[in-house]
């Protein structure tokens, strides 16, 4: 069973483009499965790109703000997790 790591929250959805803006706490890296939970949020999704200010990144940290393509519609405040091993 994989164990989740809170690693920021969600600041905005975006619909149009379907990306979450996430405020780090943790350190997250293109390739790591998130899990995205809330009050009516539960999504689990591999990491495919992240962007700062529209710059792709492969890796980000705590104090990042970062952009992520996700394939279901999330709202701001909910928690993201990271799975570990």
């Amino acid at each position: 069973m994989a164990e989740e790591e809170e690693i920021g929250r969600v600041r905005d959805y975006f619909a149009r483009i379907g990306v979450a803006g996430i405020d780090l706490s943790g350190r997250l890296k293109v390739g790591d499965t998130i899990h995205i939970k809330g009050h009516t949020t539960d999504l689990q999704q591999a990491v495919d790109s992240m962007q700062i200010e529209h710059e792709s990144v492969q890796e980000a940290g705590p104090g990042d703000s970062v952009g992520i393509k996700v394939q279901e519609r999330c709202r701001g405040g909910d928690h993201v997790y990271r799975m570990t091993e």
